[in-house]
């Protein structure tokens, strides 16, 4: 008995707080959503710090704007800073390359003025090629006549040829200078042959027409100074005797281009000149005269003896 009452008091509190739950439950979902139904009506009105945004808002883009285009300012500055240096290094390397602080200033101030007559003979070249040139189209040159401009030139080709065959043979001695000297050690014969090629090639180059003669004595500098830089690079000359002999045989070689181009721009106009066959066969006919009268002697003498 008791215990069916216990069972009893039980059953009924639990329907009384499970329709307690249910009531709050019904009663706190009914206020939520009439809070947020009004709070959806309500206009928005606008707080502090959304006012305090908006009036930062015009400052914070100028503070943007000035930020970027000074960022874009530095960048410009530091690429021309960069570029201005890598200019700077390219030309002290460029400096460094061609010095010459280490050539005897002996040497340095005669080498140079051993090219004057290159210069000189080959402005003259381009020069009177001009005058023959301006004779030819209107009938008399600037400061000389056609004739005259002409026979210049031809006086002045021998010059240009013979000077350049003296040079090139004072540069194959050079190598026995140092051979006798033992610079670099005893090179032997290797180093006696470029002393002998030099003027074995040099002076042959009188006997060829200018145009022929030139460019022989053109690639003779060029080999030689390919074998003078081998040699510094190698300790069998001095150091600095590479660049040196690079910077006279750059004129050289540019004084020759010169006078090429100008005897080009002649080359229909000026008369022929005698080839090396024309010389080699006025020299057979002039031996043949010779022999002739020589004959034509002797037999006047044997003909005196016989009356």
């Amino acid at each position: 008995m008791l215990y069916r009452n216990s069972v009893a008091r039980s059953v009924l509190r639990a329907i009384s707080s499970s329709n307690a739950s249910v009531a709050r439950s019904t009663f706190n979902n009914n206020v939520f959503k009439a809070h947020l139904t009004s709070s959806a009506r309500l206009p928005a009105r606008p707080t502090s710090s959304s006012l305090a945004l908006a009036t930062r808002k015009p400052v914070t883009t100028a503070l943007v704007r000035y930020a970027s285009s000074s960022s874009k300012d530095l960048k410009v500055a530091e690429e021309d800073t960069d570029m201005m240096a890598g200019i700077k290094t390219e030309a002290k390397v460029i400096k460094d390359t061609f010095s010459l602080e280490g050539v005897p200033k002996e040497a340095l101030y005669l080498g140079m003025a051993g090219v004057i007559p290159y210069l000189a003979t080959s402005l003259e070249t381009v020069y009177l090629s001009y005058e023959i040139n301006r004779a030819a189209a209107s009938g008399d040159g600037l400061i000389f006549s056609g004739q005259s401009a002409e026979l210049m030139l031809h006086m002045l080709e021998p010059i240009q040829v013979g000077y350049g065959a003296v040079i090139l043979s004072f540069l194959g001695a050079v190598h026995w200078g140092l051979e006798w000297a033992g610079y670099g050690g005893k090179q032997g014969y290797r180093r006696y042959a470029a002393g002998v090629i030099a003027p074995a090639v040099a002076w042959p180059t009188l006997l060829l027409p200018v145009e022929y003669a030139l460019i022989t004595q053109f690639l003779a500098f060029t080999f030689l100074y390919y074998n003078d830089a081998r040699a510094a690079a190698q300790g069998r000359a001095p150091h600095w005797y590479g660049m040196y002999r690079f910077v006279l045989t750059f004129i050289v070689g540019a004084s020759i281009v010169a006078s090429l181009i100008g005897r080009e721009q002649i080359s229909t106009t000026m008369s022929s000149q005698h080839t090396i066959t024309d010389k080699v066969n006025a020299l057979l006919f002039l031996k043949k005269k010779e022999q002739a009268e020589a004959d034509a002697r002797r037999r006047a003498e044997l003909g005196e003896e016989a009356e």
